[in-house]
């Protein structure tokens, strides 16, 4: 796709958008661009980041729409993410960390799940359902083993592993009734005006209240110690009015763990299937993540047992 000599084309993400900077107008836009998927990358897109406007969260509002010519164009946050924000010595990375959390607690009140999108049709926020979950799961089975075993080794791991992933499921003790942005971490997250701007909002659920929580605190992207882990986790049961910490640390375990198991297995079909190789470099970390939830840790065992019969790095 091209476009004239005033849009800018901006570093995309782990998806297959392709976005444009609109210099022509004052403010700036972002032009999103899907020839692929695209019903979930423009229409549903728009339609969450409606709901999350309509509830006070700042994210980026419709400008234009081209549907049949596959493209969007929205509001420019800049390029100021948290992330870059956290890169700089002279920042309280505790202070962002707590704003970060009380933002989540805002969207995580939203009870609205259904809203017009742009082509006047009904749009609802899908059940984070468990087939959804070992889905997402097996995608670490499907990809990275790949590499690791001989085809009838793969049958054997790949038949424990939904065992055990499908045991860990049944573990969890919230009820899907959240609003999950599903990948909330400091990325997706923008500096705009003082105020914290959510993005790539698209795959948003219904689904457990220490999922995003999860994706912000064991985030594969940002390295934090684990006594600041700590901090954050605390900060955030804190922050709620009625929650039973036992069930929450239970939940963000079993969802920290399937999550980057997940993050490995995306990550490696990133680096096979589509030829982008700079993710391989976060798996050692998603790895520490999985090492550190998992040891000394009961409901872990069978997991650990079946993982370490291959390679971890």
């Amino acid at each position: 796709m091209k476009f004239g000599k005033n849009f800018k084309r901006l570093k995309g993400d782990a998806s297959l958008r392709i976005f444009f900077r609109n210099n022509k107008n004052t403010p700036s836009s972002i032009i999103v661009y899907a020839n692929k998927d695209k019903k979930l990358n423009l229409l549903t897109y728009d339609s969450v980041n409606k709901i999350l406007i309509k509830n006070n969260i700042l994210a980026p509002k419709l400008l234009k729409e081209n549907y049949s010519k596959n493209y969007i164009e929205i509001e420019d946050f800049g390029n100021q993410t948290i992330f870059k924000l956290l890169k700089k010595k002279k920042v309280n990375k505790s202070v962002i960390f707590k704003k970060i959390i009380q933002l989540l607690v805002k969207i995580q009140s939203i009870n609205q799940r259904k809203i017009k999108n742009f082509k006047k049709k009904n749009y609802k926020v899908p059940i984070y359902q468990s087939k959804i979950l070992l889905d997402e799961a097996k995608l670490f089975s499907k990809w990275y083993i790949d590499k690791e075993l001989t085809e009838t080794q793969k049958k054997i791991f790949k038949k424990k592993f939904i065992k055990v992933v499908k045991n860990l499921i049944n573990k969890l003790s919230f009820k899907n009734n959240i609003f999950v942005h599903r990948d909330f971490h400091v990325s997706n997250l923008m500096m705009v005006k003082k105020k914290i701007g959510v993005i790539d909002t698209q795959d948003a659920l219904i689904g457990n209240k220490a999922y995003d929580p999860a994706s912000l605190i064991d985030d594969v992207r940002f390295k934090t110690s684990k006594k600041f882990k700590k901090k954050l986790i605390e900060y955030y049961i804190e922050s709620q009015k009625k929650i039973n910490k036992q069930d929450f640390i239970n939940d963000f375990e079993i969802i920290s763990v399937l999550r980057n198991l997940k993050i490995i297995g995306i990550f490696t079909r990133l680096a096979v299937r589509d030829k982008k190789k700079k993710y391989l470099r976060l798996i050692p970390y998603a790895w520490n993540l999985i090492k550190f939830r998992t040891r000394n840790n009961d409901k872990f065992k069978n997991l650990n047992d079946l993982l370490n019969t291959i390679k971890m790095n």
